[in-house]
């Protein structure tokens, strides 16, 4: 397994409460959605808006990264939630 994170880009997800982001392997793209409540767990404090989440992604990125790694699974499916 070796996921590849070149782009640093993420994006909030209102309806779905989470926080998304995409990485490779080889060349196929998997998505991965951490949601609200997982960021609130690891920074052990509450954001209720899209701005404070996506900074709460930011500063817990290479822990989430890990988490991504952790859960993937190659060639099962493109999509993970980090819940």
């Amino acid at each position: 397994m070796a996921l590849n994170f070149p782009n640093a880009s993420r994006s909030y997800d209102a309806p779905r409460h989470c926080v998304c982001f995409w990485c490779y392997d080889n060349a196929c793209e998997v998505a991965f959605q951490v949601s609200d409540s997982m960021l609130s767990r690891l920074s052990h404090e509450a954001a209720a808006d899209e701005v404070a989440l996506l900074a709460m992604f930011d500063r817990y990125r290479d822990q989430i990264l890990l988490l991504a790694k952790h859960v993937y699974t190659p060639g099962t499916r493109n999509t993970y939630t980090i819940a």
